[in-house]
């Protein structure tokens, strides 16, 4: 936006400065045009008043009685007025013109003074009179000629001159007229630069006032731009914030019902099964009879699962970090949860074929054994009831980079829901018909307690894929986990 704003007043700058310059250029222009008429017009009086000097001397010269300082004194003036009009600046066809003008003034001029003698008397003869007359007259049509022309070229150009001047004008009048114009659009478009970001950004506060965490400022550039994506940033931490502290919220409330529960249900529900274990044994009892008592037991069964699993999420175990071979722990989980006979393995009577796509180098890490092998055995039983009609486990492990490592666990299965794919690992939320709802959430706790995280992806009819990113080191633990 800086960058936009300079480059406008640059421009609004250069603008202004080339009309400052267009404007005096027209003036010195215009005024430069005013002085040649003003000298042309000059010369127009001066060639006239030569042609009054000319016909003063030609009277005298047919005056009975001549004045003879007279005609000298008007022939001198003639001379100094054709003498003035080469002051001016003239092209060489009028330049030639004067040269020819002046040396018929100097013939004039001596044919005049031939004619005269000293004193008041005229001793020469009528011819010579008659002569000096003559050349006169020619002189005099000489320069009505070209009084004439140069009149009518005057008049073309002071005609010329005052349409230029009237075109300037006009264009200074316009000019001006838009110099406004064009400043007000220029601050209009500044303005809007300025405050339609911000407008956008000022919804964007209300939305997130209102409890739209999900709300984002999109289509902002330059210095809004980085302004925007820092919202868009501030957005995110405040929902990871509210969900952080809904969780906590929840670990409150499960720690407080496990404890609960621990204590009222735990030794009630204990004695009941074993009352139904021994009624079950008892040999009058028909079969269905004992089947009944058999499903009793398995429920009451799957209620202690519950409460042990509830108890492990709201009080965990203190992690043992010793030095793991993530590898290892996989292959022994794998031997629990899937059997695999000649390259394909088999589980209640699905094939399920696994691929391990192992890093031998990959490097060990400080964790929890026990609570590692939890993790991925959750995740493998996850992907085996996903698939009851068979399909592909596949388990990727590699370094992430100097301080993590990464697992991968995808399958084939049914995939979930995009719905509800942001609730898996919350407690109690299961897409099982027999399930607890706390195998991902604690699965969650542990990874996080082990400073790394977990994320899903999930596709309906393409299968699920689970990214645990742990770090090698004790050291980097923090750092993962933020990430």
């Amino acid at each position: 936006m800086k960058k936009k704003i300079i480059i406008g007043l640059s421009l609004f700058t250069l603008i202004f400065f080339l009309a400052t310059v267009y404007i005096i250029f027209n003036i010195e222009t215009t005024t430069s045009r005013l002085d040649n008429l003003i000298k042309l017009h000059q010369v127009e009086i001066l060639r006239e008043h030569l042609l009054i000097h000319i016909s003063r001397v030609q009277s005298a010269l047919k005056a009975e009685e001549k004045d003879h300082k007279a005609i000298i004194t008007t022939i001198n003036n003639m001379g100094k007025v054709a003498d003035a009009c080469f002051s001016c600046h003239h092209d060489e066809s009028v330049k030639s013109k004067l040269v020819d003008l002046r040396n018929h003034i100097q013939e004039y001029k001596e044919s005049v003074t031939s004619a005269l003698i000293t004193g008041n008397k005229l001793i020469a003869t009528p011819v010579k009179i008659d002569h000096a007359f003559s050349i006169g007259e020619d002189l005099i049509i000489e320069v009505n000629n070209m009084i004439t022309m140069t009149s009518n070229r005057l008049d073309e150009k002071t005609r010329l001159a005052l349409r230029k001047i009237a075109d300037t004008k006009s264009t200074l009048y316009i000019i001006l007229a838009l110099g406004p114009v064009l400043a007000a659009v220029l601050s209009l478009i500044f303005i809007k630069a300025v405050t339609s970001p911000l407008s956008t950004i000022l919804e964007a506060t209300r939305r997130l006032k209102a409890g739209d965490l999900d709300y984002r400022v999109q289509a902002l550039k330059d210095e809004f731009g980085e302004l925007a994506e820092s919202f868009n940033e501030m957005a995110g931490a405040l929902k990871q914030q509210l969900l952080n502290i809904q969780r906590t919220e929840q670990l409150r409330v499960c720690g407080e019902i496990a404890t609960g529960l621990a204590h009222e249900i735990k030794n009630p529900l204990a004695g009941i099964k074993v009352s139904m274990e021994v009624l079950s044994e008892d040999s009058n009892l028909s079969k269905d009879d004992k089947d009944v008592l058999s499903q009793v037991i398995g429920e009451v069964r799957r209620i202690e699962a519950l409460l042990k699993g509830l108890l492990n999420f709201a009080k965990p175990p203190v992690p043992q970090f010793t030095p793991t071979n993530v590898n290892n722990i996989i292959d022994i989980c794998m031997t629990f949860s899937v059997r695999v006979p000649s390259g394909a393995s088999s589980n209640n009577s699905r094939e399920i074929a696994v691929v391990k796509n192992f890093d031998k180098d990959i490097p060990m890490i400080m964790a929890d054994q026990m609570q590692l092998q939890q993790v991925f055995l959750n995740l493998i039983l996850n992907a085996v009831d996903a698939m009851p009609n068979g399909g592909i486990l596949t388990i990727n492990t590699s370094p992430l980079d100097e301080t993590s490592i990464i697992i991968e666990v995808s399958d084939t299965g049914r995939g979930i829901n995009q719905d509800v794919i942001t609730k898996v690992f919350q407690p109690f939320f299961t897409t099982k018909t027999k399930g607890t709802g706390m195998g991902l959430a604690i699965t969650r706790r542990i990874v996080e307690e082990h400073g790394g995280f977990i994320s899903m992806k999930s596709f309906l009819d393409k299968g699920t894929t689970f990214r645990i990113v742990l770090p090698i080191s004790r050291d980097g633990g923090e750092d993962a986990g933020e990430e």
